[in-house]
């Protein structure tokens, strides 16, 4: 029986969390494109809302593009530029703690301003609480992994054995949750909050990731903005 959850978790829980994200973020974009938006709240309270939205976007994209290169790149190639398994892992122990806790800080700061301030409680769906606590509750669980990380730093085997897990989930390979198995439960529930965060992406606000102004950094020219009485005035 035991067995048996743990394929259904770790073998086939992903490719559901993955096909739920992508086909319910195509859905709503396709069907309810006036509820595609981050819904933001700096009318109704501007202050902590700067520097956690802050502190949380810098600390989540890069725990997420460490996470991504850090997983899916085989170990062959960071072999051959002398990287060891070992190395690796400190590497991520190091920078993986760093932003953790910038993103922690921030997390915390939007968390307690959308639960403890009655006007923006008052216009937050479940949906907006949930998906920040789950965010916050798998931060906090990346964060309590460090410690089990650091202890077998150096052999690195955890590490190589999770990226194995995920190298093979990509590649539809049959055997990838084997690679999970003997890992300590904090990484399981970790990459399980991860899937599901996946999962609810599609009903939350978190789809506005989609529509980044990733285009605006490579804007050429000036937006030009002018007050109300310059545009009389023209």
């Amino acid at each position: 029986m035991a067995d048996w959850f743990h394929i259904l978790v770790f073998g086939y829980y992903p490719y559901f969390a993955a096909t739920v994200f992508l086909a319910g973020s195509l859905i709503r974009f396709d069907r309810e494109q006036y509820t595609w938006r981050s819904g933001s709240s700096q009318l109704l309270r501007r202050r902590q809302l700067i520097w956690g939205s802050v502190l949380f976007h810098v600390g989540i994209l890069m725990l997420f593009l460490g996470h991504f290169v850090g997983l899916l790149t085989p170990k062959e190639i960071y072999y051959a530029f002398g990287l060891s398994s070992g190395a690796k892992q400190v590497l991520a122990i190091v920078a993986g703690g760093l932003f953790g806790i910038v993103c922690f800080i921030g997390l915390t700061m939007l968390l307690h301003r959308r639960l403890f301030d009655l006007r923006i409680r008052a216009t937050s769906s479940a949906m907006d609480i949930a998906i920040l606590a789950l965010l916050w509750v798998q931060l906090v669980l990346g964060l309590v992994s460090l410690p089990f990380s650091w202890a077998h730093r150096e052999g690195g085997e955890v590490m190589v054995q999770l990226s194995l897990w995920a190298q093979k989930i990509v590649t539809f390979q049959a055997d990838a949750a084997m690679y999970a198995a003997n890992v300590h439960w904090v990484y399981k529930a970790h990459i399980f909050l991860g899937l599901t965060i996946f999962l609810v992406f599609p009903f939350s606000r978190l789809v506005h990731i989609w529509s980044a102004p990733v285009g605006y950094l490579g804007r050429r020219g000036y937006q030009v903005v002018r007050t109300r009485e310059g545009r009389r005035a023209a």
